[in-house]
C-alpha cells in the first residue's frame, strides 16, 4: 500500500510502497477514506513527540475509514463498519480508562505516534471494541475525519474542562483549526465567543463560524483588556488554541474572577515551562486545566449535535489534497498553520 514516510525526524517526507498492516488480536485495521493534516503530525515530524520512538514513522492520526479486518479477541466490530477513532485510544484496564477518562491512559495508543498512522491507503489501530466510533450513514468520512483530533479536543476544552454553560463570555486565542471549532461550538452551547488573532482571514472565519466579537492582536497592544471591554468583567472561559508563551498569559490575564482557563496548544521545548501569573490565579480564584483529545464515549454527543446541523465540521476544511501532496504540505507547516483545515481524501 502507499503512505508517506519519514526515516528521520525533520528529513523530507516521501510517499512510498509500504507493507500491509495486520491487526493485534485486540486492534482492527481501517481502509482511510479522509484524514486531517494536522499541526500535531508536524511537531511529531520535527521529534516533539516522545511517543515516537521506531523509525522510519508514517503520521497521520484523524481520519475516517471502513474497517477491512478485526483482531482475533475483537467482538463489537466487523469488516464493513464505517468508524472513525479518537486520537487517544485507551487500553480499558487502567485506573484512569476505569475511571472513564481513556483520552490520559498510561498505555494509550495513538496512531500516527504510537504506531503507524493513517498517511496511508490502510491504518492499524489498538484496543477497537472500546474505541472504535461507529458512523451513522448521514455522515461523511471527511466531517467525521475533521472531528477526530481538532473538532473533539475542542468540544472536550469547551464543553467539558472549560464547563461553558449558556450566556458565559468565552475568549478563543489562535483561530487554527482547534481555535474556530472551539467558537463553533462555543455559539452551539449558547455560549458569547470571542475570537482572537493576528491575520484577518483567521478573524474574518471566526466571525462567520460565531464570534460575536473579534480581536486583532496585532493591533492591540494589550489583548486582555480589549476583551475586559468587551465582556464588562472579563471572560468565564478562556482557551489558549496555539501554544504560545504570550498566548498563555493573555489567556489567563483575560478572565473574569473564578473564570477558567483552557491550555490545549502545545508548548514544547524551552516553551514547556511557560510561567503564569499566578497572583492574579490566587487572587481571582482562577482555575487553570489541561485538555488533551476527548474520550469515545462522548462521541455520541458530538455526532448529534452534527446530525442536528448545530455545528458543521466539514465546514473548517479549506483545502482538500491527494496524498501525494502531503510531504510538502507537512513540510509548509514550518512557515506556520494554515487557516482552518487541510484534508487528504485522494489515496489512489
Amino acid at each position: 500500500m502507499r503512505a508517506v514516510l519519514y526515516d528521520r525526524f525533520g528529513s523530507t517526507p516521501r510517499v512510498e510502497n509500504v507493507q500491509e498492516p495486520t491487526p493485534t488480536p485486540d486492534g482492527a485495521v481501517i481502509e482511510v477514506r479522509a484524514t486531517g493534516l494536522c499541526r500535531s503530525d508536524w511537531h511529531g515530524w520535527q521529534g516533539h513527540d516522545p511517543d515516537i520512538r521506531e523509525l522510519p514513522h508514517v503520521p497521520g492520526h484523524e481520519f475516517a475509514g471502513v474497517v477491512t479486518e478485526v483482531g482475533a479477541t475483537v467482538r463489537g466490530w466487523r469488516v464493513g463498519d464505517r468508524v472513525t477513532i479518537p486520537f487517544v485510544a485507551g487500553c480499558g484496564a487502567c485506573p484512569e480508562c476505569r475511571d472513564g477518562n481513556p483520552q490520559v491512559c498510561d498505555r494509550q495508543y495513538q496512531p500516527g505516534f504510537s504506531g503507524w498512522g493513517s498517511f496511508a491507503e490502510r491504518v492499524a489501530v489498538r484496543f477497537a471494541d472500546g474505541n472504535l466510533v461507529a458512523l451513522p450513514e448521514d455522515v461523511a468520512f471527511e466531517t467525521a475525519a475533521a472531528l477526530g483530533c481538532r473538532f473533539s479536543t475542542a468540544y472536550r476544552a469547551v464543553a467539558l474542562q472549560g464547563r461553558l454553560a449558556e450566556g458565559d463570555w468565552i475568549a478563543v486565542h489562535g483561530c487554527g483549526g482547534v481555535g474556530l471549532s472551539a467558537i463553533m461550538i462555543a455559539r452551539a452551547l449558547g455560549g458569547r465567543p470571542i475570537g482572537v488573532d493576528v491575520t484577518g482571514e483567521a478573524l474574518r472565519l471566526a466571525s462567520e463560524f460565531g464570534a460575536e466579537h473579534v480581536v486583532d492582536a496585532s493591533q492591540t497592544s494589550d489583548v486582555p483588556e480589549a476583551i475586559r471591554e468587551i465582556t464588562g468583567r472579563g471572560a468565564v472561559v478562556s482557551i489558549d488554541a496555539l501554544g504560545r508563551p504570550e498566548i498563555a498569559m493573555n489567556s489567563v490575564r483575560c478572565l473574569a474572577k473564578r473564570g477558567r482557563h483552557v491550555q490545549v496548544g502545545l508548548l514544547v521545548g524551552e516553551d514547556a515551562e511557560t510561567p503564569l501569573p499566578m497572583d492574579l490565579v490566587v487572587a481571582r480564584e482562577l482555575e487553570i486545566v489541561g485538555s488533551h483529545g476527548l474520550q469515545a464515549s462522548y462521541f455520541r454527543e458530538l455526532l448529534e449535535l452534527v446530525q442536528s446541523g448545530r455545528v458543521a465540521p466539514s465546514r473548517l476544511i479549506r483545502r482538500r489534497i491527494a496524498l501525494a501532496d502531503a510531504p510538502a504540505e507537512l513540510i509548509g507547516l514550518s512557515e506556520g498553520s494554515p487557516t482552518g483545515m487541510t484534508m487528504i481524501d485522494r489515496f489512489a
